[in-house]
């Protein structure tokens, strides 16, 4: 009866309080205000929808094989299920970026059996910088592989810029291949502090104390070179037999 009441008062005082009373089925906590219920509700984690991020292994069709059953000459007569099984549908993305590092290496190669030149290496270095990219557009506070992204970023543009100084027609080739869009590197520009300003003024007022220190001596010399000069001429005069 003690318990009884106990649930009939709570009920009644609900509707007093301006909330809703829900009774609990083992007669234990049976009140449950709006205001716990709008703090509950609250303190839910927002779950975000993840963004279709373009990738640059999905021009790849699924029905490609994998790269290490492509050259088998059995695979033509395997059951469909098998060739399913093998092709990249159900690969992993290290299998196929195989294949996509194997298509850029196959627009800028010079040979068949071209595997070290500064070609392939920017193709393969291209492959990996495009594929750290979206990984860090989904995962931003990946420190480790931002780190490793500039490391080939910087090792491709040395390479461009090598043969953009060397073979410039391949320099070219290679960017409109690949779809890079190489930027010049800025001109050297040094930050102007107030010692570094101190330090050129110093440097002109040396360099101008010098040259006055030594102007007779440089006016001598110049007329010792006239004078030698003069005595040539005359001397070649002489021996034409011309007046001077």
């Amino acid at each position: 009866m003690l318990a009884l009441r106990t649930a009939l008062g709570r009920c009644l005082a609900g509707p007093a309080l301006g909330g809703a009373a829900v009774l609990g089925s083992g007669g234990g906590r049976a009140v449950c205000s709006p205001f716990i219920q709008t703090a509950r509700c609250y303190a839910r984690p927002v779950r975000r929808k993840r963004k279709d991020i373009p990738s640059h292994l999905d021009d790849l069709p699924p029905t490609m094989l994998k790269k290490d059953y492509a050259n088998v000459p059995i695979i033509n007569s395997v059951d469909d299920v098998v060739r399913r099984l093998l092709s990249l549908e159900m690969a992993s993305q290290k299998e196929k970026m195989k294949i996509k590092t194997q298509q850029l290496v196959e627009k800028v190669r010079r040979s068949p059996n071209d595997n070290g030149s500064f070609e392939v290496q920017v193709a393969i270095l291209t492959a990996k910088i495009r594929t750290y990219e979206e990984h860090l557009q989904r995962h931003p506070k990946d420190k480790s592989n931002r780190r490793r992204m500039l490391m080939d970023i910087d090792r491709r543009k040395k390479l461009l810029a090598y043969l953009r100084r060397v073979r410039y027609d391949t320099f070219e080739n290679t960017c409109k291949q690949l779809g890079i869009q190489y930027s010049l590197p800025p001109p050297y520009s040094r930050r102007v502090t107030k010692r570094w300003l101190v330090k050129k003024a110093f440097c002109l007022k040396v360099f101008q104390e010098v040259r006055k220190l030594k102007a007779p001596e440089r006016l001598k010399q110049r007329k010792e070179w006239q004078a030698r000069a003069r005595a040539a001429r005359e001397k070649a005069a002489q021996c034409e037999g011309t007046p001077v």
